[in-house]
């Protein structure tokens, strides 16, 4: 499903967020990336979804090359995409029910299959009972759990979530990476970003970045006990 072969990534001014990174994350699995602020776990999740390209190596996802990817292929990768970035964007003019109906919207699902998948969303999330709430009368916790209902509507075949329980109490949070977990099970490949180890048994693997390389990739003593 996801591939880096040697993969590095450069800024302006010779900062290297990724140096030469070799990973493999087949379908269906619950990866989480660990590792200190500036490890490049942002980064290597930018790249998967072709925010970003990689300075040299070769990364592939679902058999598309990012490196050498047309603009115009760009949308089409991203619709089997769930991105749950650190940046909140929720639209400020509707509420929430509307915000996460809109992906569906956009590829022309029915006005109302699209409301009946995203409150379904909305419940995995806990925030089926706030569904008419605008997005500024939320909390910072809320508006991230709607982000991540926003993610998971179009049933996408990889999600990408960059920190998704930050600023979230343990219920909250648990709530959280429950929805993501379930995804795993229906065959979804879902790799988060985490400085939170809380949760991190939850998780097929883990893959410990800092500065910029992988430093460690272990699956968890529940996954060795399952094979």
């Amino acid at each position: 499903m996801i591939e880096f072969q040697n993969v590095s990534r450069e800024y302006p001014g010779g900062i290297v967020a990724l140096r030469e990174v070799t990973l493999s994350i087949a379908q269906g699995e619950l990866v989480f990336l660990s590792g200190p602020s500036g490890a490049g776990k942002s980064t290597l999740l930018k790249l998967i979804a072709a925010l970003e390209r990689p300075t040299s190596g070769t990364l592939t996802v679902g058999g598309q090359d990012i490196g050498a990817i047309s603009r115009s292929a760009i949308p089409y990768l991203r619709r089997n995409l769930g991105l749950i970035l650190q940046r909140q964007s929720l639209l400020t003019d509707r509420n929430i029910l509307a915000n996460v109906m809109l992906p569906m919207l956009v590829v022309g699902t029915s006005a109302a299959e699209a409301e009946k998948r995203a409150r379904a969303a909305l419940d995995k999330v806990g925030m089926l009972d706030r569904a008419m709430a605008m997005a500024p009368a939320l909390s910072g916790g809320e508006q991230q759990r709607v982000e991540i209902a926003r993610a998971i509507v179009n049933r996408p075949q990889i999600i990408l979530a960059d920190e998704p329980t930050t600023n979230l109490d343990r219920d909250s949070a648990a709530m959280v990476i429950n929805a993501l977990a379930a995804f795993k099970e229906a065959g979804v490949t879902c790799v988060i970003s985490t400085h939170d180890d809380y949760f991190l048994h939850r998780a097929s693997r883990v893959v410990y970045l800092r500065q910029g390389q992988l430093v460690d990739d272990r699956r968890t003593r529940a996954t060795r006990s399952a094979t």
